[in-house]
């Protein structure tokens, strides 16, 4: 299925600065397979599903984005504004076929007058939504904004908690990530394989818990 090619954003780039590379892989309808990296995030209202459903896309406001966002599939953790038989779980995910910088303007036209109106947001384009077999269910790990894992463990967990990624596979994916990045930046120099704190969380060490953040922001 043919779409628009990946933008690569980098996390200090202006709305003029956005460097747009175009990639075969991406002219066709990906599978998730074990191997996919998967950027789990929170979806905070039932209308915000609703546009990725029907519009087909997902806004990250840039000023609380993970570093890399060139993942090949996003997952979506719903809220409690889902109601009592279906919030704090995962239950639906899409690919990501593309990466765009533009501001909640744009994005929310119905709500010119909202307060981060101008404020710069990562829009990123899906494919359809898609329905996991068995919803993977919060237990007691409720708080984060964002954190990577993989299309094996998507597959297979039940909880949150199956989604963390182990020490051993932490770096696989945190290189994986980065070759992601350097391929759409055009850099082809990788960073050190030495894992800050917040990328390990984002990596599902949830030994962090300092890098707890609440899910029930409005964006």
């Amino acid at each position: 299925m043919p779409h628009s090619g990946l933008f690569y954003i980098n996390s200090g780039a202006s709305a003029q600065n956005v460097v747009r590379n175009h990639n075969s892989r991406y002219n066709f309808f990906m599978q998730l397979t074990d191997s996919s990296l998967v950027l789990i995030a929170i979806m905070p209202k039932v209308r915000d599903m609703e546009i990725a459903r029907v519009l087909g896309w997902y806004r990250i406001p840039m000023k609380s984005a993970p570093k890399i966002l060139q993942t090949d599939y996003i997952a979506f953790y719903q809220t409690a504004a889902f109601g009592s038989n279906q919030k704090s779980r995962i239950e639906k995910y899409a690919e990501v076929r593309g990466v765009e910088l533009t501001t909640r303007r744009e994005l929310c036209r119905d709500e010119p007058d909202h307060p981060r109106a101008d404020e710069e947001y990562f829009k990123l384009q899906l494919g359809p939504l898609q329905q996991l077999k068995k919803p993977i269910l919060a237990d007691k790990w409720k708080r984060f904004l964002f954190f990577y894992t993989t299309g094996e463990k998507l597959f297979s967990a039940s909880t949150l908690t199956d989604l963390a990624v182990n020490s051993a596979e932490r770096k696989i994916i945190w290189k994986a990530l980065q070759e992601r990045k350097s391929q759409y930046s055009g850099n082809s120099e990788i960073q050190s394989i030495e894992l800050p704190d917040e990328i390990k969380f984002l990596l599902g060490n949830l030994t962090l818990s300092s890098f707890e953040f609440d899910s029930g922001q409005d964006n």
